[in-house]
């Protein structure tokens, strides 16, 4: 029998689950509105694609920021150094995809020739000049880039469903929000 496994401190819990709603409803509407004929509503769509990718990367800063300030609690002393140093590549390789990601849609916004303007109040500067040709590039990379971190979401996920069921060390009860949820007792 093990000890509960330290918990992640609450800004942190709710700044994870924050993100990851907010990237999966955006990485939805944004495959959903690329889909569609050039119309109002469309246009709407990729405002408001816009304004979540922006504030994202704002809440990414915020995470990040606060990970300095409160570290992350010790991983389970049973961890392997391999599987140590696949957790934290793996978190490295999150943190820069949802960094590179509203970046390069910023970018390629820019050099497409329409402006990023948050919450359609605040202008924000294009970061390089219209070149349509490379808008398309930056585009392919925007969703080569999308597609990277669905595929980390789901290593992400699989590795906290096999800490949960296969090695039973209550690595996964460090982030669940939901008290009801988290063992009372230490773990078998």
């Amino acid at each position: 029998m093990t000890d509960k496994p330290a918990r992640y401190s609450s800004p942190a819990i709710a700044l994870h689950w924050l993100i990851a709603l907010a990237l999966f409803g955006l990485i939805g509407l944004g495959f959903y509105m690329t889909g569609l004929p050039m119309s109002p509503a469309k246009l709407q769509y990729f405002s408001w694609h816009k304004w979540a990718g922006v504030t994202i990367f704002l809440l990414v800063l915020v995470r990040l920021g606060w990970r300095l300030v409160s570290p992350p609690p010790a991983m389970p002393a049973a961890t392997s150094p391999l599987m140590r140093l696949a957790a934290h590549l793996g978190h490295l390789a999150l943190y820069v995809l949802m960094l590179a990601i509203p970046l390069s849609g910023w970018l390629m916004s820019s050099a497409k020739g329409f402006q990023t303007v948050w919450f359609g109040v605040l202008p924000l500067p294009d970061l390089i000049g219209r070149n349509l040709e490379l808008g398309k590039q930056l585009s392919t990379l925007h969703l080569g880039l999308n597609v990277a971190l669905l595929v980390m979401v789901a290593g992400h996920l699989l590795a906290a469903l096999v800490h949960q069921h296969v090695q039973k060390d209550g690595t996964m009860y460090r982030m669940l929000p939901i008290a009801r949820l988290r063992p009372s007792v230490a773990i078998d």
